[in-house]
C-alpha cells in the first residue's frame, strides 16, 4: 500500500506544546531569535512573552491633546466638476464625507486593536479642492482632519482614521462616475500634549 508522502513544510511548524507555551508568536517571532528581553522593553504593544496588549495608561496625566491628519483623494477634472455643480446623484459629496469623518473619528478603537477608548472633544473635517489637473490629468481633494481630547493618550489615529474614511466616503459617493479614483498622502501633519510633546511634520517639535 502506497503511503502519501508527508508536506515538505511540516518540519517547520512549531509542535503545539511550543505554540501553547506562550514562548512563541509568528508576529514577533524575529525578536525571540536575537536579544528578546531588550527588543521587547522597546515595544510598548508587547508584553513578555510577546504577546500584544494594550498599553496601560492609568499612571500617564490628563493633558489637552490635539492631532492634525490629511488624506488626498486624485480624481478626474470632470468627476471634480460634478461635485462642485451638486450632480453626483448620491447628494452632497462633501457635506457626507465630513459627517462620515467625524464618525469615523468616533469609531477607530472598534477599528484600530490597540487603539484606547477615548472621550473625544472635537473633531473637524476641511476640504481644499484643486481644480489644475496634475501631470497625470488629475485633479485633487485634500482632507485635513483635526481631533481634540483631554486625557492620557493622543488622537493621532483617530485624526488619520477620520482623513481615511472621509477619503473613502468620497469615493463611495462618486464610484458611478469615476472608479479611476485613488489616494495618497495619508499622514500626521502634526500633534501636541502628552510627555511626548509637539511633533509637526518636516520639522521639529
Amino acid at each position: 500500500m502506497c503511503h502519501p508522502r508527508p508536506y515538505a513544510y511540516a518540519h517547520h511548524v512549531p509542535s503545539l506544546t511550543f505554540l501553547s507555551s506562550g514562548t512563541y508568536n509568528p508576529a514577533t517571532s524575529w525578536l525571540q531569535h536575537t536579544d528578546s528581553i531588550d527588543k521587547m522593553a522597546e515595544f510598548t504593544h508587547f508584553n513578555e512573552s510577546g504577546r500584544a496588549r494594550m498599553v496601560d495608561v492609568t499612571g500617564k496625566d490628563l493633558t489637552e491633546r490635539l492631532a492634525t491628519a490629511l488624506a488626498k483623494v486624485f480624481l478626474l477634472p470632470e468627476t471634480l466638476e460634478k461635485i462642485q455643480r451638486g450632480k453626483i446623484a448620491k447628494g452632497d459629496v462633501l457635506a457626507v464625507a465630513q459627517v462620515a469623518g467625524v464618525m469615523g473619528a468616533k469609531r477607530t478603537p472598534d477599528l484600530i486593536p490597540m487603539c484606547h477608548p477615548i472621550v473625544l472633544t472635537s473633531v473637524d473635517i476641511a476640504f481644499k479642492e484643486e481644480s489644475q489637473p496634475d501631470s497625470q490629468g488629475r485633479c485633487s481633494i485634500t482632507i485635513t482632519a483635526t481631533a481634540k481630547t483631554t486625557g492620557p493618550t493622543g488622537v493621532e489615529m483617530e485624526a488619520m482614521t477620520a482623513a481615511s474614511v472621509a477619503a473613502l466616503t468620497i469615493y463611495d459617493m462618486c464610484k458611478a462616475v469615476d472608479r479611476g479614483m485613488s489616494f495618497g498622502d495619508v499622514c500626521l501633519l502634526s500633534k501636541s500634549g502628552g510627555k511626548s510633546g509637539t511633533y509637526t511634520r518636516g520639522g521639529r517639535g
